[in-house]
This record gives C-alpha cells, structure tokens and sequence, in this order.
C-alpha cells in the first residue's frame, strides 16, 4: 500500500484517558468523529496498562494505517541537557545525555528508552525519557494490529512545537496542565532553561501559581513584578490566576492556531465515551 494513501491515526495517550482521531485516505479523503474514553487505575499494575488495554480496543479495526501517539507528561521524564561544544557524532550525544538523565535520576534512568530534541552544541538541548517496557508494549500492540508505529511524541514536545512560533520574548514560561499533572518549561532567549513535570495533588491554581513563583526564583533568583506565562490547559478550561499574583496567563490555543484534534479538551468522567 502506498504511504499516501493510508488511514492516518492520531492518538493521546494518558493514565485516565486515550483519545484518538482519524483520517481515512483515498480518492474521498474524510475525518472521522473523534473517539474518547477513561482509564480507570487497576491497582498493582503500572499506570499505563489500562490505557494500553483501552488504545487496543480503540485501533481493532485500522490494519494497515498509520499511527502517532502522544504521550502524557506523566509517562515521560526531562532533562535539560547543557551546551557541549565538543560533541562530534550522534553516539556521543546519546552517552551525554545518558549521563544527564543519571545525574538527574539515578540508576532508575537505565531502564529508559531516550531520545534527543534538536541539538544545537552552543545552547544544548532537552532529553525526553519512557520506561523500555511500555515502549515495548505499544511496539507489540501495534504489531499485532497491524498498524505502523511512526511516532511517539512527548506531550510537552508535540505542544510546545505547536505554538513555537506564537512565544514571543526573551524569557518564555510554557506551562501545560493536564488532569493530575503540570509540565512547566522556561527558556531565555530561545533557550531551554529549566523543565519542571510534577503531580498536581490538590488545586491546580494554587499549584501552578506556586511552581511559578518557585520556578521564577530558581530560573534567575528574581521574580519580575508582572511575569507571562503561555498555558495550555484543554482539560481545565475554566483555569485562572488571580489578578494580583504577579502573572498574566496568555492562553492557548489561539483562535489562528487550534490544538491538534486528538489532543484532550474538556476533562471527561469515567464511563463517557464520543
């Protein structure tokens, strides 16, 4: 079959939820009504194995297609890797951020698959890490639903390149709040700075605000007297700061740039399913 004409799947893969879209090819192109469902945690098991057992129902019938899945922050670990001018080939890249994410993380970074962003040795770049086992899993499941795994992209990654062209400044906050977690990014001058991805336990307001304040004084040892901060928060439409906290939320999506279909939106509870 010609890659051009095959189906093309769009997947959000999260602890409570897997969402996915997709894109029938052909002489008739059509966009298929977009699929949604909860994950509820078995216990003993790892959080992803409920949405694993979710996402094989979900591509049963899309032999044949292509699929990309983005992955929660919650599956996922970062590390900012710092500018090393000396690096020549793509095998000293990987060893040096081996090393950052076991200077980071310890002995538990040895049972991570890793995977490198644009890497640029005056002004370094970010590291993403996902456990080997659940790389495995969605490499078997994949197989065995005869669809081709072409991509699986960090949360963080695939939103923050959505917008990129929309952050505007010398110093740039991302936050992005999905249910249970918050993934905050700062970059000074175009670049990566600190990434912080975190639990969110109680309430997010009061959370976000709080790793703001923490992260803005760890980021230079200063808070400015009024901060931006550019949030995507789809299962939180309602999210705000107060008006005196010293930030001012820019939102997004914009109204020229609209998420990617398969993206969470509004938080579901568990049974609902589009």
């Amino acid at each position: 079959m010609s890659p051009s004409w095959r189906d093309q799947v769009q997947v959000f893969f999260a602890p409570t939820r897997v969402e996915l879209a997709r894109s029938y090819r052909g002489i008739k192109p059509k966009q298929a009504a977009k699929v949604a469902a909860v994950c509820e945690r078995a216990l003993g098991l790892p959080a992803w194995e409920q949405p694993l057992k979710q996402l094989d129902q979900m591509i049963a019938d899309a032999a044949g297609a292509d699929i990309n899945i983005t992955i929660s922050n919650s599956f996922v670990r970062y590390a900012v890797v710092s500018p090393q001018t000396q690096i020549a080939t793509p095998a000293e890249l990987y060893a040096y951020a081996a090393f950052h994410m076991h200077e980071v993380y310890g002995e538990r970074a040895g049972a991570w698959t890793l995977s490198m962003s644009a890497w640029d040795p005056c002004n370094g770049g970010v590291c993403a890490a996902i456990e080997n086992a659940l790389l495995q899993r969605l490499n078997e499941l994949t197989a065995q639903r005869k669809v081709r795994l072409k991509n699986i992209v960090p949360y963080l990654s695939g939103a923050f390149d959505q917008w990129r062209k929309r952050l505007n400044g010398e110093r740039i906050w991302f936050a992005l709040v999905e249910t249970g977690h918050l993934c905050l990014a700062s970059l000074s001058n175009g670049v990566w700075e600190r990434i912080r991805n975190q639990r969110m336990l109680q309430d997010v307001e009061e959370e976000l605000l709080a790793a703001l304040d923490q992260e803005a004084i760890l980021f230079s040892g200063r808070k400015e007297t009024v901060e931006q901060v550019y949030l995507f928060a789809p299962e939180h439409p309602g999210l705000a700061l107060p008006s005196d906290c010293g930030w001012r939320i820019i939102p997004l999506p914009t109204e020229s740039m609209l998420a990617p279909l398969h993206y969470p939106s509004a938080a579901m509870t568990p049974g609902m399913e589009n």
